[in-house]
Formats: C-alpha cells, structure tokens, sequence
C-alpha cells in the first residue's frame, strides 16, 4: 500500500467527498495533481501554503487510484513528486488529517 499525501483545505475535500472525486485545479493547467510524500510535506506547506487556515492532508492509498501517478523530476525542488494524471477518486483518500 504505497502512500502519497496532497494538501487541500476542508472545504475543497468535502466538496470532493460530495462528488466522489477530487480535482485540483493544476489538472487542467498541467495535467496533473500535485502530491508529495511525506518528508516532502512540511516543504510544500512552507511553499505553497504559509498562512492559510482550514487545511487537512489526504492519504491517499496508490493501490486504489483510478488514475495514474507518476514520480516526476522537480527541477525547482531538486526532488522527485508524485502527481496524479487525473482525479482522485475518493475512495482512494484512506485518511484525511487536519493541519
């Protein structure tokens, strides 16, 4: 069981709860969910997320994915993420942990 972790607030998760899937909007601009692993969390908190409130992070379980992930290169990070190419079903979010 594989684990992967992406950080959203409580309110995008219960509105992907309501409709089965998750969809961040980097999947229209680069056609992928961005997602980290979980060493790479407190960075992308420290980037991404400095100040804002109503945060959780999914664990998210690989192995029920209905769509692809893929471990990509990030040049920017000098690391590699994982990122989803599609939604994440939410049957595949196996934990949801407030931040």
């Amino acid at each position: 069981m594989p684990i992967i972790f992406h950080v959203t607030t409580n309110t995008n998760w219960k509105e992907a709860k309501a409709n089965g899937f998750y969809i961040h909007p980097s999947l229209n601009d680069e056609g992928f969910i961005h997602c980290s692993q979980d060493h790479q969390v407190a960075g992308v908190l420290e980037r991404y997320f400095a100040g804002q409130t109503d945060l959780v992070k999914l664990v998210i379980d690989t192995d029920k994915l209905t769509s692809k992930h893929v471990f990509d290169w990030s040049p920017s990070t000098a690391d590699t993420f994982p990122h989803v190419y599609g939604p994440i079903n939410s049957d595949a979010v196996i934990d949801v942990i407030a931040l």
